[in-house]
């Protein structure tokens, strides 16, 4: 039998059996199709080498009216914004004491500090910023005690421990001499409460993070015993920011970025503004600030409630981000929706924003006096997995419910998706707050990012391409996704060696300097008269292009796996090395049905395995009948 050319069927498909998808691919990792034919995806690197505290599931680019580019992030501990290669820590200030209501107390031999403040409103792991305090005697000296803190534990409501530190950042051990408390002018500065870095969907007993509290202590739900999320926006050119379950802030860029987002209560003229929500967004077109499950004004119109609403969107007057109160003068006022239990998120689209409850979404539009915005239920059961798993394309809304992946561009389509039993079967729903939608537009991609069945952390995602309709799968570790626009490349952020980093994706070849490992494509079973004869493979005619500054010296695995049934486990015969000078590869392999690989992994005989990217073509094997058994 002569050779055989094989261009597989563009896209990975899961759904059929391996023998029924003989002619695709039926397994990848880190791989893309473009025009039909798999490549190796884009590298990433290090935007810069500093890190920043906590993971950081919120990413918002924007540019102010002078043109600097500002990159907001917010983490479980803190509120960033990038400017340059800096992280600025701009989180807000939940509480500053009285001088003199914070004292110490350290214990000779002990590095470990006892803070005492009477109801100091603290969790573990809170930042606090301490200015005023005198020398406890000894090593404890003032220029120790008077910098910010992260708290180690808390005690009690009164009390809480830290670690004493000098300002290099090493421990300092007290001696005998500290037996000072810090004196009577000691100001604390709180940051506002932190978050965790996972979902609870409950209340009670374990909502809180560990060490936070007293033993058997219950908790009701709140922006500190819940996973942190942040929403974030652009209020011309400030920052508006969301704590979800809790405040919303204001960054004014004409303060720069060494001051810090204040709540939009203690604004100038603030007036009823929400204190609690659950997401804020802007709207383009007539500028008004909306929260997405706001705490209600109350029954006498003094105040607001302090409460979440689950189903109550407030907004602002227009352009006046301190004026919330319903007036015959003003544009503000509020909607409430009634399908569903709670907002789950919003997102802009064109001329309107949409709305998911966890069991419908409505969409939301501008339509000026008296009522200022519309609301219309576009559809019911289909809800949002997470409050970020919804993204803007460019030819529509893409989203992940529960049960599958939704398109919305004026009608609600589901997506076919040749991935989805995949997906939903190795989904660790648990954790679906953590799932996040992004876009790479550079080849028409949208994604999502999420919690396989047996991780607690994002560790998987799956790929729809919009314009040639085909999924992929992969594992990745990212916590948030930016895409090009104010920044040339996508960014996104992740974790390595337990140290969080803002990563520039699409550049280069390599997985930050290094081999990008266990890069993958594996196809469907192949076979000759559906398996009825024995086939014989001897010989490959690679069509491999190699990409990047390595090109000429790339080099990828081709290896063939077999078996007899579809039943059998898949067996390895033969692992041919290609390269850019490859002619041919010979090899055997009997069996009625073959899988072909081709790989570029940490196997050791793959050789060189940086700076360098492959694209497949049409494989050419050379598959004869070989008789029957």
């Amino acid at each position: 039998m002569s050779l055989v050319k094989y261009i597989f069927n563009p896209g990975i498909n899961k759904e059929n059996t391996q023998l029924l998808d003989e002619n695709g691919w039926f397994d990848g990792n880190l791989v893309r199709f473009r025009k039909g034919l798999p490549e190796k995806i884009g590298g990433w690197e290090k935007t810069n080498t500093n890190s920043f505290l906590g993971k950081c599931r919120s990413l918002f680019p924007w540019i102010a009216l002078d043109g600097t580019a500002y990159l907001g992030l917010g983490t479980t501990s803190k509120l960033y914004i990038l400017e340059g290669t800096t992280f600025n820590d701009v989180t807000p200030i939940r509480s500053t004491t009285s001088a003199g209501d914070v004292t110490f107390s350290a214990s000779n031999g002990s590095s470990e500090i006892t803070v005492t403040d009477t109801a100091h409103g603290a969790v573990k792991g809170d930042f606090v910023t301490f200015s005023g305090a005198s020398s406890l005697g000894g090593n404890v000296i003032a220029s120790v005690l008077n910098q910010e803190y992260e708290i180690d534990s808390i005690v009690n409501a009164n009390s809480y421990k830290i670690t004493a530190k000098d300002t290099s950042g090493s421990t300092v051990t007290a001696n005998a001499s500290d037996s000072g408390n810090g004196g009577s002018s000691v100001v604390g500065a709180y940051q506002i409460n932190v978050g965790l870095d996972f979902f609870v969907d409950s209340t009670g007993w374990g909502a809180n993070p560990w060490g936070d509290g007293t033993w058997g202590q219950s908790a009701t739900l709140s922006d500190t015993n819940q996973l942190r999320l942040w929403s974030q926006d652009n209020f011309g050119e400030d920052l508006v920011a969301n704590v979800r379950n809790g405040g919303i802030y204001l960054w004014d860029e004409t303060n720069g970025v060494s001051t810090r987002a204040v709540n939009i209560t203690s604004l100038s003229g603030a007036n009823l503004a929400p204190t609690r929500g659950l997401q804020v967004i802007t709207s383009e077109i007539d500028r008004h600030v909306i929260v997405l499950g706001a705490d209600a004004i109350n029954d006498a119109g003094t105040a607001r409630t302090g409460s979440v609403d689950p189903m109550l969107i407030a907004f602002s007057d227009q352009e006046n981000i301190a004026e919330w109160e319903p007036k015959i003068t003003n544009t503000a006022g509020s909607l409430r929706l009634s399908a569903g239990s709670t907002i789950v998120g919003g997102i802009k689209s064109r001329q309107e924003i949409l709305v998911w409850t966890d069991t419908s979404l409505y969409s939301m539009q501008f339509i000026g006096a008296p009522f200022t915005f519309g609301i219309n239920l576009i559809n019911q059961n289909v809800g949002l997995i997470g409050p970020k798993a919804a993204v803007t394309a460019p030819d529509g809304v893409y989203w992940m419910a529960r049960d599958g992946f939704y398109t919305y561009n004026g009608a609600v389509r589901r997506l076919a998706c040749s991935v989805l039993s995949y997906v939903l079967d190795d989904f660790n729903k648990s954790q679906g707050f953590k799932t996040f939608a992004f876009t790479n537009r550079e080849f028409n991609e949208v994604g999502w990012f999420y919690c396989s069945k047996s991780s607690q952390e994002i560790d998987r995602y799956v790929v729809y391409n919009y314009l040639e309709k085909n999924w992929t799968i992969g594992q990745l570790e990212r916590h948030a996704w930016v895409d090009d626009g104010v920044f040339k490349k996508p960014r996104a952020t992740g974790t390595t060696s337990s140290t969080n980093f803002l990563f520039t994706h699409e550049t280069g070849e390599d997985d930050d300097g290094s081999p990008m490992d266990n890069v993958f494509l594996e196809s469907g079973d192949l076979d000759l008269q559906d398996g009825e004869r024995f086939s014989f493979l001897r010989r490959i005619i690679p069509d491999v292009r190699f990409l990047g500054d390595s090109a000429n010296g790339g080099q990828v695995n081709f290896v063939i796996k077999q078996r007899n049934f579809p039943g059998d486990s898949l067996t390895t015969s033969s692992t041919s090395v290609i390269n850019s000078t490859t002619q041919q590869a010979h090899v055997r392999s009997r069996a009625r049905q073959v899988v072909f690989r081709i790989e570029s992994d940490d196997d050791a005989d793959v050789g060189n395995r940086t700076r360098f990217k492959w694209r497949l073509g049409a494989t050419r094997l050379d598959l004869t009948p070989d008789g029957r058994r």
